[in-house]
């Protein structure tokens, strides 16, 4: 009998070590790293990522260039005919 209460004991204590090991987890944060909460129609600053027919910083130019590309370039229903 005193087996089992040695694999108990054993067992509350694993089980009490694995439930607090959770605890120690540390904060995921991005130290040193700036924030940019820009509009996204501010752009990159990338000339690769910038659609020729789309001006950066224009709200009505990016809106347009969104709606275009919803219509033909992410429709698969328009691009199979």
């Amino acid at each position: 009998m005193s087996s089992l209460k040695r694999i108990t004991g054993l067992a509350s204590a694993l089980l009490l070590v694995t439930g607090l090991t959770a605890c120690g987890d540390k904060a995921q944060e991005l130290a040193g790293q700036p924030k940019f909460d820009a509009a996204p129609y501010s752009g990159t600053g990338v000339k690769v990522f910038t659609e020729s027919d789309w001006k950066a910083g224009d709200k009505n130019s990016w809106a347009q260039q969104l709606k275009t590309r919803a219509q033909y370039g992410q429709n698969d229903h328009t691009r199979s005919n």
